[in-house]
């Protein structure tokens, strides 16, 4: 028995199937992980390294370099590059997409322990870059005014580190809870250097003293009889003023206190960042999820949390009764939260442009899905056919939840792009079965049989179609870079949900189709009994009523049987009457539905299929004249069509020509990022004063709904190495309510018009980070000398503000860092018994200081540092003066040992494979990446940067490079394994070479899309193409199968052509159309994450319109010019398979 046969003689064995994996489907719905794009596993490494205080220069020698060589032997290793800051250099590894990054860490840890680095450089620590390393909430607690007092910002960190992130931290999925902004608590020791002098002590002395008296030791423990005790040393400092009292040493007699010598107080750490809401200083308080977190969840959680902090601590109205307190007055006010008296605002939240993304994609799918049926009725005119076939939409997407669910897979943009690309094409394999049944019933068979052998004839192709689809995907594997890891969760869904089809139309449509047949196994209708039924009468309910009393006296005879069946009918009486109420609602509600039912399909489904007949008279007819006229002359003049087939094809290639290159599109959200660059050695107070000043003029824009401004070192926890220092500020805007391109766009040019009253900054704006590492354009200048690349970087850099394509243009190689150096006079030290060693430490704890110990204070370990005091390091001259030998007769200052110089060293210095590199990037200004690559290239070629540098393009210009060559290799190794399925389908090499035709008349189409468009070619585009070789070839194989199976009843070549393709010409307009307004909603109807979908649905619909189109007439053309065979040999191949058939049966029907 066939499954086919199976399915339709075991209805309920199907239906209990499909009603499971529905469930199934649902159940994992709820548990699938939500997110905005995939997991992306980005195959790079960041080895970041500080050396606190270091130039530039000594970073690049001391650091970068050693870390170069001994990590650029790893394996798989693609390109390595590095930044040398002052105090930090990031050397950054970049793999081969594929590589196994923990394995990968595992090689460069152990190159890194045999690593020999100067004893002051910190270890190096190895970080991974991650998109869950940015932040999914950012909350802002606001200074009261917008000059705050010190004491206020530091009571607003500690409110946040104490209070906020002791909260937070436990909430689900939260991974991490950073504070930044505000006043660091931090205790100071500052040495007044004439007095350490006058007692010939040396600074080191109070920093060994500090860290020998604050101390807790375990001293183990005793046992004194049956008693066992705990033996401590408890010396911790309980106060400030214990720390004062503390004794630093003896001198003939006199005990030495520190307050003798240096003045102890409570501040704080010198400021790395000023965060900014509005206009009023703030703390920020920014939350990360686990790695595997849904995003969603995760934020709703931490909102939660929030609110119910706003509920414990809102004030409680007094109460009417005995002095009770009624509920919290709690103004709810979305992303804003009063805590504590204080107020918090949401300034960032990934979870509301992930679910406004994700909510547009699942009704772009209903909507699409909804499109399909209406067609569907459209051509069928019949209720219950459309039902079986729209049926598979919904039984094909929520089971494809479960699989998903088993493959690990999340609800993201992708694949939830995939299930809205699947809606149109589900049905495809449904459309064709039911078809083929329709016309076996108009062949006399009955509707058992008509569902076999209808769904049998068109098993083979639909297996086929539904093969070539999912044969597409297979070479995504081989797609490198982040293509590849972005469009796997797409063609899984896709392909899974196809699959699902191609099974639900070989067994729940014939199943479903033969249900106005008996089956042989099915039991013989039973009639309800009529107890069921409310009573009809008075009459007959008071005979229910009394059936207990009835029954007893009967069988009971006497006043014993009356009184017993007397309280049985008082007590039976209630519950009968409450049956009968509820039996006559249900019966009440089902005929209540029966009758909008029977009111839908006698008024409602007629009027529709009015319009769907209006509708398709234009189809009618064409398909009238398809048969009559336009197919027979097109197989009299195959010259005329596949020359004319040719010419657009040829076209087409000329129009690819003119379409730009791009990556992947970035996602307009609702908010974008100024980064200011301000010259090197600016104080971080003046950045803050830049932030206010952007912040004062756009903080009443109506188009903003926030501003946020970093100056400084804000809280990311990435490794990707960004740009850090006080010299630089970022602003975030977040946009107000029906946001658009449009608004994001008049934003950035207001805000760039008022930065250009600051000449001297660099700006740069972006969106957040979701697939790309850098900017759209990165170019590198290799060389040598850091003169002649900062020279070359500068020239590039003014030709390329010229040209009205880039923006925001920055260079690397920039004006220099201002630089205290001091250089030692070895001479002068030994003649005093001093090491420049001993030199430089004594110059790093006055100026930098050093932190001796830590003190407990409010439940918290806060760094003691000690230092020179203000006034002894606050210029360059009393620098000069610092006191570098204590212990001598007189004090010796650096004057006398060492050359104090003010010069201005590198910036940062950057390389790229153990090369020096200037890198100049920008961002792009109506214009596609690869226009702008061409567009550098004529730049340089006219303007030669100089004869020992060289030029190459980095960040996403290289790799759209590399995706685009393996993307190209992937749509033809696509085209091999569509051709090896279809061959093993039709056991032929001739048919599906002929089918194959389709595809370059789908890229006639394609093309023709994108230029009409305007989309350029980009990763996304090719994914479509590569879909549209597995949906294009669909029509194609049904209209081939069909001729074929005429040839094998014996008509001929130009009959069957004729006959076969008018024959499968609607079930193909069906699919088509439905595919077509299936992906309709998600070309043109926009939305968050557009930009993703519509350039692939586009493609898909520019294609498949074409190819549709000319399939009809171009492949019965190629099928009479290269089919060879006589109709003869068909007509005995059929007889052959009839004989063969029919011994089948017969022995199938001896067997017992």
């Amino acid at each position: 028995m066939s499954l086919i046969e199976l399915a339709t003689r075991r209805r309920v064995t199907v239906a209990m199937a499909t009603v499971t994996l529905v469930l199934f489907g649902f159940i994992a719905l709820f548990d699938l992980k939500v997110n905005l794009l995939p997991d992306l596993s980005y195959p790079t490494l960041t080895v970041r390294t500080e050396y606190v205080g270091a130039a530039p220069a000594e970073i690049e020698t001391l650091v970068s370099e050693p870390i170069e060589q001994a990590v650029g032997v790893v394996k798989n290793l693609r390109k390595l590059k590095s930044v040398s800051r002052t105090g930090q250099s990031d050397v950054v590894l970049e793999f081969a997409w594929g590589t196994d990054m923990d394995q990968a860490s595992l090689e460069v840890r152990d190159k890194l322990e045999l690593l020999q680095l100067p004893l002051e450089v910190k270890p190096p620590v190895l970080l991974r870059f991650n998109p869950s390393t940015q932040p999914i909430m950012r909350l802002a607690i606001a200074a009261s005014s917008a000059q705050a007092t010190p004491q206020e910002l530091m009571n607003l960190r500690r409110y946040a580190e104490e209070t906020l992130k002791r909260r937070l931290e436990p909430v689900p999925g939260v991974a991490a809870v950073k504070v930044g902004g505000g006043l660091e608590d931090e205790v100071q020791v500052l040495i007044d250097q004439n007095k350490l002098a006058q007692l010939n002590l040396d600074i080191n002395v109070v920093v060994q003293r500090l860290q020998q008296e604050n101390v807790n030791i375990s001293g183990g423990r005793i046992e004194e009889g049956s008693q066992r005790y705990l033996v401590r040393t408890v010396n911790q400092f309980a106060n400030l003023q214990q720390m004062r009292d503390m004794l630093i040493t003896t001198l003939n007699g006199v005990p030495i206190h520190l307050r003798d010598v240096a003045t102890v107080e409570q501040g704080n750490k010198e400021r790395e960042a000023i965060i900014r809401i509005g206009s009023a200083e703030a703390v920020e308080v920014a939350l990360y999820k686990e790695g595997d977190a849904n995003t969603v969840a995760v934020a709703d959680a931490i909102k939660q949390a929030l609110r119910d902090m706003e509920r414990e601590t809102a004030p409680r109205t007094p109460g009417a009764e005995g002095g009770r307190r009624g509920p919290p007055q709690v103004a709810t006010v979305p992303g804003q939260y009063t805590v504590d008296g204080l107020t918090m605002r949401t300034v960032e939240d990934q979870s509301v442009f992930i679910g406004s993304a994700l909510s547009e994609v699942q009704k772009e799918a209903v909507m699409g899905g909804l499109f399909a049926i209406l067609i569907i009725f459209f051509f069928l005119r019949d209720g219950w056919s459309t039902f079986v076939i729209s049926l598979s939409l919904p039984v094909s997407i929520i089971a494809t939840f479960f699989f998903m669910g088993q493959l690990d897979l999340s609800l993201n943009v992708m694949s939830l792009a995939g299930l809205a690309l699947a809606t149109g094409m589900v049905v495809d394999d449904s459309i064709v079965v039911l078809e083929n049944i329709a016309k076996a019933r108009e062949k006399g068979l009955g509707v058992l049989e008509a569902a076999i052998v209808g769904t049998k004839e068109v098993g083979m192709p639909v297996v086929a179609t539904t093969l070539t689809t999912v044969a597409v995907f297979l070479p995504l594997v081989f797609v490198e870079g982040v293509a590849g890891q972005l469009f796997r969760d797409q063609a899984l869904t896709v392909s899974i949900a196809l699959l699902i089809s191609m099974v639900i139309a070989l067994t729940l449509i014939p199943m479903l189709s033969s249900l106005k047949a008996t089956a042989p196994m099915s039991f013989p209708a039973e009639s309800e009994p009529g107890s069921v039924r409310p009573p009809r009468s008075f009459a007959e309910a008071g005979q229910r009523f009394a059936a207990p009393y009835t029954s007893m006296v009967v069988r009971r005879p006497g006043a014993l049987g009356a009184i017993v069946g007397g309280l049985a009918a008082l007590v039976f009486a209630p519950f009968k009457l409450l049956w009968w109420a509820l039996t006559f609602l249900t019966l009440l509600a089902v005929r209540a539905g029966l009758l909008v039912w029977r009111g839908f399909t006698t008024f409602v489904l007629p009027a529709i299929a009015k319009v769907g007949e209006f509708v398709l008279r234009p189809y009618d007819a064409a398909a009238e004249s398809y048969r009559r006229r336009i197919l027979p002359a097109a197989l009299r003049n195959p010259t005329l069509v596949l020359g004319s087939a040719g010419v657009a094809f040829l076209l087409s290639l000329g129009m690819a020509t003119t379409l730009g290159t791009d990556l992947i599109p970035q996602l307009a959200q609702d908010r974008f990022d100024m980064t200011a660059k301000l010259p090197a050695g600016t104080q971080l107070q003046d950045t803050d004063r830049l932030v206010a000043a952007v912040q004062g003029q756009f903080d009443g824009d109506d188009r903003i709904k926030a501003l946020f401004g970093v100056s400084g070192t804000g809280t990311r926890l990435d490794a990707n190495p960004t740009e850090s220092g006080e010299n630089i500020a970022r602003v975030s805007i977040v946009l107000g309510q029906g946001y658009s391109r449009t608004t994001e766009a008049a934003l950035t040019n207001d805000i760039r018009g008022f930065m250009a009253g600051y000449p001297d900054v660099e700006v740069k704006f972006s969106r957040p980070e979701l697939v790309a590492l850098s900017t759209p354009l990165e170019i590198e200048i290799r060389g040598t000398s850091l003169e002649e690349l900062e020279a070359a970087g500068r020239k590039l850099r003014e030709l390329m503000l010229a040209s009205p394509h880039f923006a925001d243009v920055k260079s690397t190689v920039e004006q220099g860092f201002p630089e205290v150096q001091i250089r030692f006079d070895q001479e002068r030290a030994a003649a005093l018994g001093l090491t420049t060693r001993q030199i430089a430490d004594e110059v790093v704890r006055k100026v930098r200081g050093e932190v001796a110990t830590r003190y407990s204070f409010r439940d918290r370990k806060i760094d003691v540092l000690v230092r020179a005091q203000e006034q002894d390091r606050a210029s360059v001259a009393e620098i000069r003066d610092l006191i570098i030998h204590p212990q001598s007769e007189r004090p010796v200052p650096l004057s006398a040992v060492a050359e104090v110089i003010e010069t201005i060293g590198p910036g940062e210095i950057n390389r790229v494979d153990q090369t020096r590199v200037a890198i100049i990037s920008a961002n792009l200004r109506d214009i596609d990446l690869g226009t702008a690559v061409e567009e550098v290239n004529k730049l340089v070629e006219a303007n030669p940067l100089g004869t020992d540098l060289r030029l190459a393009f980095g960040g996403q210009s290289e790799e759209l490079g590399r995706s685009l060559q393996s993307l190209m290799f992937a749509f033809g190794l696509a085209i091999f394994l569509v051709y090896l399925v279809m061959a093993s389908q039709f056991e032929s090499l001739l048919h599906p070479f002929v089918i194959l035709f389709t595809i370059p008349l789908a890229v006639v189409g394609a093309v023709l899309a994108l230029v009409l468009s305007g989309s350029p070619v980009s990763v996304v585009v090719f994914i479509g193409l590569i879909l549209l070789v597995g949906i294009v070839v669909k029509n194609a194989i049904v209209l081939v199968d069909k001729v074929n199976q005429l040839r094998l009843e014996g008509l001929s070549k130009v009959d069957a052509l004729v006959e076969g393709s008018y024959s499968r010409l609607r079930p193909i307009v069906m699919t088509t159309l439905t595919t077509l307004f299936g992906f309709a909603p998600l070309a043109f109807f926009g939305g968050d994450g557009a930009e993703v979908k519509a350039p692939m649905a586009i493609t898909v619909i520019g294609g498949l319109t074409v190819s549709t189109l000319l399939t009809l007439v171009v492949i019965p053309v190629m099928y009479k010019l290269l089919d060879r065979s006589s109709d003869e040999s068909w007509k005995a191949e059929g007889e052959r398979n009839k004989q063969i058939g029919l011994i089948g049966k017969l022995v199938g029907e001896s067997q017992p």
